[in-house]
């Protein structure tokens, strides 16, 4: 084992909550006579060790603990109880706006975070320069940056961050918020520092940089150190999390029919995070009652790799009776732009006549080609009636569905080409 650079023991953080702002004030000031506030622990009894030069990845849904733990790397929070022991100078993206004077300007910035790191200001003096082109905000960097945009401001901080040599770097989504140039760019300065042997710790909802770039995965839940290990495996159990099919006991999901771990009363969309503006219209005549995506082992989830089989599955509850129902699937990207889709008329799979009262499930199978990253998913059951289209029900942008990829092409799609480069003299 190489040497370690943090070390985690035992550590909670506990945080006491309180229905309103009185209790906390007699609570602080010792006038409570009974307990007043309860106990939430965003932390939960976590341990791990991490070694010197390899990526480590911190996953988990909402509210599992990960920006807090950064936190208590980085000194920004005491933990509770437990110990930390961290080696090494740490530079640190954590939400934006963090070590930040908002009213001070770029460059004044830029030595503030230096003299945060130890550096005096001649040491900065000589890092200006690397700071500034790698940036890449030109006169801004004299603008407060209350002025900036949140791109102009990752840019900047992520440029301090990286260029002032740290043993340590810890990013906590900070790089979300840049254009696709700029997280490309980071990422291969990330590359670069860590064959330096900087060790960093990421924390992402982004799997395929997940899968790409880290050494080790660990994977939080409820506060609590579910599970660590290797990238792939772990990203597959945060994928079981996303849709509460996640068991301690074995790693695996009850399986019924069809692979689908579900219970026969349960509905697929209840597992699924749904998209509270989505538009839903129609006449009435049919209803879209569930809905849901399947990766390639038949497990409900609305994360998958590029390059293998899924299903989106909908059911179809007929209100009257409905001549020629079509059944309809979207794409769209995050902007709206609809990326590919169909339908059972444009694949011959008709059915003549539905009937009141009667559930049809459709089943959309396809071969996930799509680059990585999220898309937005729409359903329809629409039909002609008198030589009219017709939308019976339509749930538009209804949920999503994210894309994991170990290597993208240009584009939306991957062509899956073949290229043979020979030496001809």
């Amino acid at each position: 084992m190489g040497d370690i650079v943090v070390d985690i023991s035992h550590v909670s953080k506990i945080y006491r909550l309180y229905n309103n702002p009185i209790e906390r004030l007699k609570d602080a000031l010792g006038f409570s006579k009974n307990k007043t506030f309860r106990e939430y622990k965003a932390l939960d009894d976590v341990s791990f060790q991490v070694e010197k030069g390899k990526t480590i990845g911190l996953i988990g849904t909402n509210g599992a603990g990960k920006s807090t733990l950064l936190k208590i790397i980085t000194g920004v929070l005491t933990q509770t109880t437990g110990q930390l022991t961290v080696n090494g100078k740490i530079a640190a993206l954590l939400e934006l706006g963090a070590g930040f004077n908002m009213e001070y300007t770029g460059m004044e910035n830029i030595y503030l975070n230096g003299s945060i790191m130890g550096y005096t200001k001649d040491e900065m003096e000589l890092r200006v320069p690397t700071i500034i082109e790698f940036a890449g905000i030109g006169d801004f960097i004299e603008q407060p940056v209350k002025t900036y945009s949140s791109g102009m401001f990752a840019r900047l901080a992520f440029a301090v961050a990286i260029n002032v040599d740290p043993e340590i770097l810890i990013v906590d989504e900070a790089l979300s918020v840049g254009d696709i140039y700029f997280q490309a760019k980071c990422f291969q300065k990330m590359d670069e520092i860590k064959k330096r042997g900087t060790t960093i710790l990421l924390v992402t909802h982004d799997m395929s940089s997940v899968i790409k770039y880290c050494d080790h995965v660990i994977v939080l839940n409820k506060g609590k150190l579910l599970k660590q290990g290797s990238a792939k495996e772990m990203v597959d159990i945060y994928k079981k999390l996303l849709v509460n099919q996640y068991k301690e006991d074995d790693d695996t999901v009850e399986q019924e029919d069809n692979n689908i771990a579900i219970d026969s009363t349960d509905l697929w969309k209840d597992r699924l995070k749904i998209n509270e503006s989505n538009m839903t219209y129609g006449n009435d005549k049919a209803e879209i009652i569930d809905f849901g995506i399947f990766d390639s082992g038949g497990n409900l989830n609305n994360m998958i790799t590029k390059k293998d089989r899924f299903a989106v599955k909908i059911k179809v509850e007929f209100k009257k009776n409905v001549y020629n129902p079509i059944f309809a699937l979207t794409i769209k990207d995050q902007k709206g732009t609809e990326i590919t889709g169909t339908n059972t008329m444009f694949e011959n799979c008709n059915i003549e006549e539905a009937h009141s009262g009667e559930i049809y499930e459709v089943i959309f199978e396809q071969e996930m080609q799509l680059q990585s990253g999220d898309y937005l998913l729409s359903f329809g059951c629409t039909g002609f009636e008198n030589g009219e289209f017709t939308v019976h029900h339509r749930l538009y942008d209804i949920v999503n569905i994210s894309v994991i990829s170990e290597q993208d092409t240009v584009g939306y799609y991957d062509m899956n080409s073949e290229v043979h480069v020979r030496m001809l003299q």
